[in-house]
């Protein structure tokens, strides 16, 4: 796997993540940087630690479907790039309206591990495809702070719309890059 590739994973699995700190970011009143920070690092934590986990089960498999490898690869990265399309075009209005001005650790941890679960998948691939997945986990880390940092200042004055469109956007570069390494292998 390239490096632009890699690039383009961190950053599509981080997409999801915005849109949600964009809607958190808007139920804050006047969100401070230290807490945009915090909730950054404990999204970014959880998003690098998921890919991990799903690589370790992707590892135990790759052998047994190591002949449709690339297919599995392109269909799990497309169905999850649909599914965040979806998610994006739904309009799905944040159920917590009451405004505060700091959101508990585990709500975060709830909101980081649901918005994951696309991270732990393509772990998966990752495995199938004997990508690196140390590299890759260290990048969607990062590229989770600082988008869900960036998402927790821009939401209080943006509101959700444009987390959507990054959803959007992300799901898109999904279904590129299966369909890169469906290209390559065939």
């Amino acid at each position: 796997m390239t490096w632009l590739s890699t690039i383009v994973i961190a950053f599509a699995m981080s997409t999801d993540a915005f849109a949600a700190a964009v809607s958190k970011g808007a139920c804050l009143t006047r969100p401070r940087f230290s807490e945009a920070l915090r909730t950054g690092a404990i999204f970014g934590f959880i998003e690098a630690m998921t890919p991990l986990i799903g690589w370790g089960l992707g590892t135990v498999a790759a052998p047994y479907v190591q002949a449709w490898d690339h297919w599995i690869a392109f269909t799990v990265l497309g169905v999850l790039g649909l599914h965040m399309v979806h998610n994006g075009w739904k309009g799905e209005e944040d159920e917590d309206t009451a405004t505060r001005s700091r959101h508990s650790f585990w709500l975060l941890a709830a909101t980081g591990f649901a918005t994951s679960i696309d991270a732990m998948a393509v772990g998966v691939t990752l495995a199938f495809i004997d990508g690196n997945i140390v590299i890759t986990a260290i990048a969607i880390g990062i590229a989770t702070l600082c988008m869900v940092t960036l998402g927790v200042m821009v939401g209080r004055l943006l509101g959700t719309a444009l987390g959507k469109r990054a959803e959007i956007l992300g799901g898109f570069a999904l279904i590129c890059v299966g369909s890169m390494i469906l290209y390559q292998h065939l």
